[in-house]
């Protein structure tokens, strides 16, 4: 929730494109719909635990945590409805677009929001009268917007209550209006619906009307299918979740107690999940705001080449003589591309083997793979369908890529297969050759455009060998081939080799320090939550080891306290890329160890799933890292760090020049690499 909060103070930030503001509010609610389908229903279950058992499992949940969080959000939401009220509903005036947000409609709107109702929305309208007490028969779905609408007959005292969806789903949820004088119009499809209830219910007196929104817990519960494959399990459950447990019931602020218990009661809810909000929810929305080809985005940015591979006809051979690494999205993204699309019609290659765990919706390397399987390659593809909110375009997927002959492979119920890495061998002239990719991001060209993210082309021999390893337990599921166990020599494999290996590394620098040697440890992840690990860090700073974390979102260590962290430095940066890649560096210097993958210190991703780090051996690409990491850590513009009481400050100028971190490292792969 910190993390979200730090992205909603973007959307205050005047200094950022006004639509682009716009946007960190719809990523602001988006994150914090999916905290309560995710989150919440784990953080509430766990509560629920007796303290005894808790402090055993050490599982640090504090007393009252619903109610901690409900004043969190609170506070949150209070200051998105300041943002989005009092700055950019104002600014967007002022740039000739009037926002209808709660106010009141011009008379000249109100013929056309009529006609507009009634050609193009009440189609879709779908009211029903909800029936007191629990058995109801209508389950609201999961992020769906309505109206509750209490009426009553003429003359009568009974109140009715009704339920009227606002079909988001199946329409814009803003509609453009005439401009007036000189003035652009916009209106949610909300408050045409409300302006026009009395055609839905003609006979009857509309005594109020208040918004109300569901989420639903998101967890698929596989244990709970114990016959089919897989997919046809995923398929099954994906069908349940959209009608899953409520674990939010977001109701317009001023909704009287009575119709609050009214409706826990008919939708068979807790207190503790019923949220006051706004008059209107679900405003992940924004991101469609019609921009009236108005400048008011981001300057559009145009992705580097990458010079070793730019003019490359032949990419295999590019790599034969030296690795290649690239950051997203700073870099094109075209040479990934690239590397499938000549695997596919190259006649030497034989084999092709990846790891896919979130496509793109049209994805060219799916169709790459598809067209290599089709040109007599061997092509297994390991997918991960258990990807959360990626399930369904997974599926799709599977289906069309088995339909073409390509060999699928699925992770077990229990475990995902979160890694990024893939496989491509050769034979030419009598040799085997063999060149793999490994990255911190999907093999997803969307989201390559605004994730930030390392990518490493290889034919190191010993990279080659323990991938080849590495695929073969994912397709036969054992850890061992023959009598011996599977040994990673290069690769870092959760539930192989990855904690002990950290743990090696961090020992190595706390010996250093001990000795009065140069002693360093610079980590970069997304989330940095794991225990062992956090203590690991402790051990560190306590022996004088200087650490420094660049930590986006959850960050359980807590950094600055004498005795226990003062060597500990974090910090976390919000911009207009999505940080997520994943580095760890041991060491000072040039003799520093560099990890670069797919991994973040968190218990799911140590225990509970195939995650891979690849040592970056070539002199070059390790250099480049280490100045990509001093470049981020110089940030004094979107960087904040965290203080001993979890709260975050801005970092300190440095000289009175600003440092942007994003803005500087593509300036400096411009002119450097």
């Amino acid at each position: 929730m910190g993390f979200n909060f730090r992205v909603l103070q973007e959307a205050s930030d005047k200094k950022v494109a006004l639509f682009e503001r716009m946007n960190f509010l719809s990523i602001f609610s988006r994150n914090l719909d999916e905290f309560f389908r995710v989150r919440y229903p784990s953080v509430i279950a766990l509560s629920g635990i007796k303290e005894k058992t808790r402090i055993k499992a050490s599982i640090a949940i504090t007393d009252n945590i619903a109610e901690k969080i409900q004043n969190e959000v609170n506070r949150q939401l209070a200051y998105f409805g300041s943002v989005l009220t009092q700055e950019i509903i104002p600014e967007l005036k002022e740039n000739g677009i009037v926002f209808y947000y709660n106010s009141t409609l011009r008379p000249e709107h109100s013929d056309e929001i009529k006609e507009i109702f009634l050609s193009n929305i009440l189609a879709f309208i779908q009211p029903v009268f909800l029936e007191s007490g629990s058995n109801q028969s209508f389950m609201p779905e999961n992020n769906q917007l309505y109206f509750v609408v209490s009426l009553k007959e003429p003359n009568q005292g009974t109140l009715k209550q009704a339920i009227v969806n606002i079909p988001s789903n199946k329409l814009n949820r803003f509609f453009v209006l005439t401009p007036l004088d000189d003035q652009e119009y916009v209106i949610f499809v909300d408050d045409i619906i409300r302006e026009n209830l009395r055609y839905i219910f003609p006979k009857l007196e509309i005594v109020s009307v208040y918004s109300v929104k569901f989420n639903r817990d998101a967890e698929l519960n596989l244990s709970d299918e114990y016959s089919g494959n897989l997919l046809s399990k995923i398929e099954k459950q994906l069908k349940k979740r959209e009608f899953g447990l409520p674990s939010r019931f977001l109701y317009e602020k001023g909704m009287p107690g009575n119709l609050q218990l009214f409706l826990m009661a008919a939708f068979d809810m807790k207190y503790e999940d019923m949220f006051a909000g706004g008059r209107y929810h679900h405003l992940s929305d924004l991101s469609s705001f019609p921009s009236f080809n108005k400048n008011l985005y981001f300057e559009k940015f145009r992705p580097l080449s990458a010079a070793p591979v730019a003019d490359s006809s032949d990419l295999f051979q590019t790599l034969e003589q030296r690795d290649v690494l690239l950051h997203l999205p700073y870099q094109s993204y075209n040479p990934i591309l690239s590397f499938f699309n000549q695997a596919a019609v190259d006649v030497d290659v034989t084999d092709i083997y990846i790891t896919l765990y979130r496509l793109a919706a049209e994805s060219h390397i799916a169709n790459a793979l598809i067209s290599a399987v089709k040109n007599g390659k061997n092509v297994v593809v390991f997918i991960e369908l258990k990807a959360r909110f990626d399930e369904a375009n997974n599926i799709e997927w599977s289906r069309t890529m088995n339909d073409a002959g390509i060999k699928l492979v699925y992770s077990m119920p229990q475990i995902k297969v979160h890694s990024k890495i893939a496989l491509v061998k050769k034979k030419s002239d009598g040799r085997e050759l063999s060149y793999a990719i490994i990255s911190t991001g999907n093999f997803n060209e969307i989201t390559a455009r605004f994730y930030t993210d390392h990518v490493i082309m290889t034919s190191n021999v010993a990279i080659i060998n323990d991938l080849e390893l590495l695929f073969t337990f994912l397709a036969k599921g054992k850890n061992e081939i023959g009598d011996a166990k599977i040994k990673y020599n290069e690769l870092l494999v959760s539930q192989f080799n990855m904690v002990d290996e950290l743990e090696k590394r961090i020992g190595i620098e706390i010996q250093n320090a001990q000795k009065g040697l140069p002693s360093r440890i610079r980590i970069k992840v997304n989330n940095l939550e794991d225990p062992y690990m956090i203590s690991l860090l402790y051990k560190a700073s306590q022996a004088g080891v200087q650490i420094e974390l660049i930590v986006r979102s959850v960050c359980c260590i807590v950094a600055g306290v004498e005795g226990l962290s003062e060597h500990i430095t974090v910090r976390r940066i919000v911009d207009r890329f999505l940080e997520h890649t994943r580095l760890f560096i041991f060491g000072s210097d040039d003799d520093a160890i560099v990890f670069m993958g797919s991994a973040d210190l968190m218990i799911r991703n140590l225990y509970h799933r195939i995650e891979v780090c690849v040592p970056v051996r070539d002199e070059i690409c390790k250099k480049q890292l280490l100045h990509y990491f001093e470049i981020q850590w110089s940030d004094n513009s979107k960087a904040m760090q965290l203080l001993p009481d979890h709260q975050y400050a801005s970092v300190a100028g440095n000289n009175g020049h600003s440092v942007n971190a994003q803005q500087s490292i593509y300036r400096y792969l411009k002119n450097s690499v």
